[in-house]
């Protein structure tokens, strides 16, 4: 394995809509899953890592957000990428369901969904590790990792350029989407 690549889901590799709650409502990013079909190829484990806060904010239900995971994991099956892990965190502070109200590790910016992955794959010391999303709490989490950091700008990824512009906060590089971030990641990776 030449590394791993962590990916957020909603807005990076699967169209934003807001409180995902549909399986229906799945739709694929142009060319997500032919680019991580690339990066499987060249010897990249694929680890999605995405907050799911519309559980604790009580905006879908744990079966609703179970249903739109496999829809997840299902499209992209389809097209032949297999994911080493796909891990969400339901947490939030300000949650109004108390089950799932509160701080805790696995939320990004925390590295917890990261440091889970890396334990379970009995991470070597050699791994490049990268990070693609379209929010600035992955390229938090990527730089407490020491990750190689990438904001696309599909999803909220303009806006939150602006906004981690504002506060002092970079990603390595911002591109369009993940299509160049897969094309970044191989010239880098080499």
């Amino acid at each position: 394995m030449r590394g791993i690549v962590f990916l957020d889901r909603d807005g990076t590799l699967i169209e934003e809509m807001g409180y995902l709650s549909d399986p229906r409502e799945v739709k694929e990013i142009p060319g997500a899953a032919e680019s991580l079909l690339r990066l499987s190829g060249e010897g990249f484990a694929l680890a999605v890592l995405s907050n799911q806060a519309g559980l604790a904010r009580g905006m879908f239900r744990e079966e609703q957000m179970e249903s739109v995971h496999r829809a997840f994991v299902e499209l992209f099956r389809a097209k032949g990428v297999e994911f080493t892990a796909v891990e969400y965190c339901p947490h939030h502070p300000e949650g109004a369901v108390e089950k799932y109200r509160g701080a805790c590790d696995c939320r990004k910016p925390s590295p917890g969904m990261a440091q889970k992955v890396l334990a379970r794959l009995g991470k070597p010391a050699s791994y490049t590790m990268w990070i693609v999303g379209d929010k600035m709490t992955d390229v938090l989490m990527g730089i407490g990792l020491r990750a190689k950091t990438i904001l696309v700008a599909t999803g909220y990824g303009e806006s939150e350029r602006r906004e981690g512009e504002r506060s002092g906060v970079r990603p390595d590089v911002f591109l369009p989407s993940i299509r160049e971030a897969t094309e970044w990641i191989l010239s880098e990776g080499k």
